[in-house]
Formats: C-alpha cells, structure tokens, sequence
C-alpha cells in the first residue's frame, strides 16, 4: 500500500529527471529494444560500467520504464520505449532538453522570483532569450529537436480539434522546422502551408517537406513575428508562442496577425490553459510547472482562457470556441471589426 507523499519525496523528485536523462543519453531504449537483455550485454552496448548501470536499471524499474525479466535480465515498458529515438511518441528530444537546459535554469529560480527577471536577463544578454540561444548551434538544434517532440505527440488531436475544410492558406506563427503545418497539410490535401520562423530554422524545414512529400505545397518563409506576418493566408496558426512573452509582446504579435488576415480570417492559438483556482489535479501542475518555466526562461507565462480573450479582444479578435485537446486547449478566433 503506498503512502501519502511528503515534502521529502517532492524535493527529491530532481532525481528522477536525473534518472531518466541518464536514460536517455546512454541510449538505453535503443540497446534493450523489444526484449529483455542482460545487463553484461547492456553495458557493452552503451559503453557503462557493469555494476553501475545495473543500479540504473533498476531505479527506472522503479519507475515503470523497466521491467526486470529476472536478476540480471532488463527489457523496456511502453512507457520506457518512449526514450528511443524511433519511437511513436518518442520523448527522448525533450528529456534531453530538459536534462540539459531546463535542469541547470530552474537552478536560478529563487534569483527570478526576487527579481522578477529571466536568466538571460540576470545574465545581462537582454530580453531575448531566443535571441541568445540562438548563438549557439547545439542549443538551437537541441530546442528545436525538443519543441518537434511536444508537438507531435499532439499533433493527432489537433488536426481533428478544428476542421480545415474552408481554409486555403495556413501559416503556421513561429512554427519552427515544421512539424504541424507539415501534419496539417498532409492531412488535408486541398491545402497550402506556410511555416514562417527564424532562418536557422529553415533547412530543417524544408528537408521535412521533403520527406513528407508536400513541399509542393508547403514553403517556409523568414522573418520575425514582432515586425511583419506574411499576408494572404486565411488562417493563422500559433502553437506555444504567446506563452512566452509578456502582454505588450503578444498584442504586437497578434496585431501583426490581424494585419496580414483578410476580413473573414481565423486565427488558432493552441497554448496551455492556466487554472482560475489552481488544485492539485496533474493537469494544473503541469500547467503552473510551464508557467514558472516561462518566468525562468523566455520570460512570459500561462495565461486563464478569460486573459487570452481579453488580450486577443485588444488586439482586434473575437472569440470563438475552446476545444481540449490533453494538456492543450485550441482556442479558436476570427477577426473582428474593431
């Protein structure tokens, strides 16, 4: 029977990011595949010690990513399978990611709740954190890699939350390397994409078009949401941009999305949405976890659906309709008059 948690057990829980990053950098979904293996083999296959990575194992057994076949034979869970590269979903990016970057920022919070202040600006590289990462090839390729991890274990929800059938154009608002305008597409074949981000996302980009067979219909077009949003799309499509920068940032963002759509156009923003009340139901920690995520990282932050209508009113939109999709919502606009 298992007992209540305690403080204890919540400020130990880095271990467990540790763990599984370990996991996830040794490959060790990769080296077990679909069955079990011992950990003599193992350790040769990942190049580990052999006592050590027995006492890894099963501390993800521990955990439900591993199974111990019997004293010294390992295989992966469903759940542990989803650290292979090839997996359907695979979150090995993201773990990386959070291993990497995300461990070592929260690190710094305590300087950010005095402060009010992002680690890049405690930093003093500016209020960009984009911007600053973006110096560095291994950190963007690692960003980009983790945000096409998130997005497509949601992907399948998304392009059947909302129906497409009367849009033509969708650009897709700092859509990165194109992994939902790319599902989008595909999965209505009477449309065009646009993915509209930074340069260094394009190459990238386009060798997803390829693979996907749509770069007849899909293109990638540089720039920066803050200044200008290819016009001639009918609907706009943002997922996990406005969560990261501050009120004044979004209404530029979303102004210049009113800009480029015609009359009738539809704009979708697909974001997490905070809790009025937070509880302690998984889905609002996860929620208020990315929130104080924003405040370390970018800057931003998980906003109530009343405070992304309202933000989206003052910048010329009308509300539509709210659709859950896990811990998404997709809440849908359409530009109005004003």
């Amino acid at each position: 029977m298992s007992r209540p948690a305690s403080v204890l057990d919540l400020v130990q829980s880095h271990r467990i990011t540790a763990v599984i990053y370990a996991a996830a950098k040794l490959s060790l979904a990769e080296a077990v595949g679909d069955e079990a293996k011992s950990v003599a083999e193992l350790a040769r296959l990942v190049s580990a010690d052999e006592r050590a990575l027995r006492r890894l194992l099963v501390g993800l057994t521990t955990l439900g990513l591993c199974r111990q076949a019997d004293h010294d034979r390992f295989a992966m869970t469903d759940l542990g399978l989803q650290l292979g590269e090839t997996a359907d979903p695979s979150f090995k990016d993201w773990v990386l990611f959070e291993g990497e970057m995300l461990a070592q920022s929260w690190s710094g919070l305590v300087d950010s709740v005095r402060t009010g202040k992002t680690a890049t600006q405690l930093r003093g590289e500016g209020d960009d954190r984009y911007a600053a990462t973006g110096n560095t090839p291994e950190s963007n390729r690692r960003f980009n890699a983790a945000m096409v991890s998130l997005t497509r274990s949601i992907v399948p929800k998304i392009v059947t939350a909302h129906d497409f059938a009367a849009a033509r154009l969708v650009v897709d608002i700092g859509g990165g390397t194109g992994e939902l305008i790319g599902a989008i597409v595909q999965h209505n074949p009477h449309l065009e994409g646009i993915v509209f981000d930074l340069a260094r996302c394009e190459t990238d980009a386009r060798t997803h078009f390829d693979r996907l067979g749509i770069a007849g219909r899909s293109r990638f077009v540089t720039g920066s949401f803050f200044e200008d949003i290819p016009s001639g799309a009918d609907t706009i499509v943002m997922k996990s941009i406005l969560h990261n920068w501050n009120d004044d940032r979004c209404r530029i963002i979303l102004r210049n999305c009113r800009n480029a759509l015609p009359s009738d156009g539809t704009l979708i923003v697909i974001e997490r949405i905070m809790p009025e009340r937070a509880t302690t139901a998984p889905e609002d920690r996860s929620c208020v976890m990315s929130d104080l995520n924003m405040l370390r990282g970018p800057g931003g932050c998980e906003r109530t659906e009343a405070e992304y209508r309202k933000l989206a009113d003052s910048a010329g939109f009308a509300f539509v309709r709210t659709t859950g999709i896990g811990s998404f919502s997709l809440v849908q606009f359409r530009k109005s008059g004003h």
